[in-house]
């Protein structure tokens, strides 16, 4: 596995380094050692996939608030995807500073979203399905946002029509007194 270092601190995009012969390839896509080397969170609690039936669709940005602050361990198994990881931790370096990365299904690459970061993904072709490991259950009282669009952020979408849900469109818009407590 290959571990690269993203802007937002905490953050990586994971990489499998595919082993190739005639039947095909193989590839590690998780190491409780490699992640225990590097600090991560590697307990998961939770495995859950997102279906986006069309292009444009956008999740997010999404968090829980203590005490159930979430890790996750993100994948396109098919499609593409760009996928955002915003800082929201008070005192962090990189506190309000985002992050993105594009994901395509069959390349195994994943994004590691650190523990205090919201977190958003819009599909960028019809079909594309996500699959997150997350560090720890859902709480619906503990679910937080903040919306996609928010002034300052200057997030250059590449799709500008996203589709989204009826609680994404009304999530706050972020300002630096955001936090995840």
């Amino acid at each position: 596995m290959k571990f690269h270092r993203l802007s937002v601190d905490g953050a990586w995009r994971i990489d499998g380094d595919p082993y190739q012969d005639e039947r095909g390839s193989f590839r590690r896509l998780f190491s409780k050692r490699e992640f225990d080397e590097r600090g991560l969170i590697c307990d998961f609690a939770q495995e859950s996939v997102a279906q986006n039936r069309f292009a444009g669709i956008l999740r997010g940005f999404h968090y829980q608030s203590a005490p159930y602050i979430e890790a996750k361990l993100v994948s396109c198994a098919n499609g593409e995807a760009f996928d955002v990881i915003l800082d929201i931790r008070p005192g962090s370096r990189t506190f309000g500073k985002w992050c993105s990365v594009t994901l395509e299904g069959g390349s195994w690459s994943s994004v590691y979203v650190p523990p205090g970061c919201a977190h958003a993904v819009q599909a960028l072709r019809d079909g594309t399905e996500m699959l997150y490991r997350i560090s720890c259950d859902y709480d619906a009282a503990a679910a937080r946002g903040v919306r996609w669009n928010s002034p300052g952020l200057n997030i250059n979408w590449p799709l500008s029509e996203p589709i989204l849900s009826i609680r994404d469109q009304s999530l706050p818009f972020f300002a630096p007194s955001d936090s995840i407590t």
